[in-house]
């Protein structure tokens, strides 16, 4: 469990001792360092794993290499070698990377490829304890139902083919994930947290997506059989059924979140709300001078809402958990 104190606020306030305050700041510093050196492993591990996988001569030497390389991690981190620990989980998620990419191009990223390469990143990050490779293996999931990236020059773009499926199937694996990390050890519920927060990034994906586009349904009507520029034309559901079903959800959200304390979902309900309302908002009128001035007309009334809202529940806090 993580929570946000000002302390020099609650020292002020005769809340804590300044001998207290110094002894949280200093945990506190130690995490942060840990969480500094996590990220450049995590961006070295991906790029010598992806590197790697490229000079090899064939998928199957990737898997074979990457088992070779996450078992002597698991070597290492089960033996609880200390010394060598940082080197162990190093070992551990780069072999599973390395698996991971040898599977897919092995069967060409088709769907059963990416269901073992989701069991086997949520195995692994079990065994390594890994935030990363738990995050990777729902994103894995997500790719089961067509989820991609791209990138060009200065381009970045997002498909998510199956708007409503991905909404109800990461929302259900967000549900499941919070229920389960109130219950294990720290380790584990940190991983199932980061489940949880991955599910709900996707979730509003989905949202965004069918809220531009609709959603033709294309694997509940049989995209084999179908001529795919066709169902586009014939959209099952229609786009402003997801946005205002994705309002209600983060609205919902964001006053759920309020409520027992928990600053991470109330910060990503604020960041898609604001992309959800510039995005019907300009979709609508254009990005127009008369448009912009009422959108953050609009924003700023809404802002002065929630801080009011927070104001309220500030003064008589829930005894609930934070994260």
């Amino acid at each position: 469990m993580k929570i946000t104190l000002d302390l020099s606020k609650l020292v002020e306030d005769g809340k804590l001792t300044a001998e207290e305050a110094e002894r949280l700041k200093s945990l506190a510093s130690h995490d942060t360092g840990s969480l500094a050196v996590n990220i450049l492993i995590a961006f070295g591990v991906i790029s010598i794993a992806a590197s790697v996988g490229a000079l090899l001569p064939s998928a199957e030497t990737v898997i074979v290499m990457g088992l070779i390389m996450f078992a002597a991690g698991c070597a290492v981190v089960l033996n609880n070698v200390v010394q060598w620990t940082v080197f162990g989980q190093i070992l551990l998620v780069t072999g599973a990377l390395m698996f991971s990419g040898g599977v897919i191009g092995l069967g060409e990223g088709s769907v059963a490829s990416m269901l073992i390469v989701t069991a086997s990143l949520a195995a692994a990050s079990i065994v390594a304890r890994s935030s990363l490779l738990a995050s990777l293996a729902v994103i894995a999931l997500s790719a089961t139902l067509g989820a991609r990236t791209g990138y060009s020059h200065a381009t970045y773009s997002l498909a998510i083919f199956e708007p409503t499926l991905t909404v109800v199937l990461f929302s259900v694996l967000a549900l499941v994930a919070y229920r389960a990390s109130l219950r294990l050890k720290a380790d584990y519920e940190r991983l199932a947290v980061i489940v949880a927060r991955t599910s709900i990034l996707l979730v509003n994906f989905g949202f965004w997506v069918g809220s531009l586009w609709g959603d033709p349904l294309f694997l509940l009507r049989g995209f084999k059989d179908h001529n795919p520029a066709e169902m586009m034309r014939s959209i099952v559901i229609q786009p402003s059924v997801f946005s205002i079903v994705w309002a209600a959800a983060l609205i919902g959200a964001a006053i759920w979140a309020v409520t027992v304390n928990r600053r991470w979902l109330v910060n990503i309900a604020a960041a898609f709300g604001a992309i959800h309302f510039y995005t019907q908002w300009f979709e609508r009128l254009g990005a127009t001078p008369v448009s912009v001035l009422g959108g953050g007309v609009l924003m700023l009334l809404v802002a002065y809402g929630l801080w009011m809202f927070n104001k309220r529940m500030t003064a008589s806090p829930p005894a609930a958990e934070a994260a």
